[in-house]
């Protein structure tokens, strides 16, 4: 027999995702600064990145879901592969927005290129030419 799930089922996951978008869409990150020759104080708002982990500690944190995403992503023990293509969707969101705001300018992008193992790569060509000298 199973063990019980918080999370019911995969559009119960995708209700509780599309809320953590609205939480992070409605709490924008607070910067200080000071601006002016008086240096007056302001807080300028800075957009919040989705990511795996504020989702989990989103969901971690709403007193009637205390559950760990982490085994519905992992899908411990093939426990969770009704929730494979869901969570699925969900990485591919937060992808999505990580790229795009990084693209944007609105997320640090060398950060970005990191989570998401987003790497630029050149290649280098060395020849090398073998000189003969002769008994010229």
């Amino acid at each position: 027999m199973g063990r019980y799930k918080l999370i019911e089922n995969a559009d119960k996951f995708w209700e509780l995702f599309q809320k953590y978008k609205k939480w992070t869409n409605n709490n924008p990150i607070l910067i200080e600064d000071y601006v002016g020759k008086d240096a007056d104080r302001v807080l300028r708002e800075k957009p919040r990145c989705l990511t795996i982990e504020g989702f989990e500690n989103f969901v971690a944190d709403l007193p009637e879901m205390p559950c760990d995403l982490g085994d519905y992503f992992e899908n411990r023990n093939g426990a969770y592969k009704d929730f494979s293509a869901i969570c699925s969707r969900v990485k591919k969101n937060i992808r999505q927005n990580q790229i795009e705001g990084g693209m944007a300018g609105i997320f640090n992008p060398s950060i970005t290129q990191r989570l998401n193992s987003l790497v630029e790569k050149q290649e280098t060509k060395h020849e090398i030419t073998k000189f003969e000298f002769g008994d010229d």
